[in-house]
C-alpha cells in the first residue's frame, strides 16, 4: 500500500487496516518460527506498513486537535 493509498482512507479504515496488518504480522512470525519463510523480509515489510498506518493516524489526530483548538 502506497502513501497516496493510505491518505485516501478514512480514520476508521486506517484503524481496521492496522488490525489486519498486526494479525498478518503475527501469522508471519508464527509461520517463520515453525519453518523458515520463503521470503522473511515480509515480516519487516509488515512491521513498516503498521508504522506507516500508525503515523498517518497520529497525523490526523494532531490535525483534528489543532482545528479544535482554534
Amino acid at each position: 500500500m502506497k502513501k497516496t493509498d493510505i491518505k485516501g482512507l478514512s480514520l476508521d479504515e486506517l484503524k481496521a487496516q492496522v488490525i489486519t496488518e498486526r494479525t498478518n504480522s503475527q501469522n508471519l512470525k508464527f509461520a517463520h518460527s515453525i519453518s523458515p519463510l520463503e521470503n522473511p523480509l515480509k515480516i519487516k515489510e509488515s512491521r513498516k506498513q503498521i508504522a506507516r498506518l500508525n503515523t498517518e493516524i497520529r497525523n490526523r489526530e494532531i490535525a483534528l486537535n489543532s482545528q479544535n483548538a482554534k
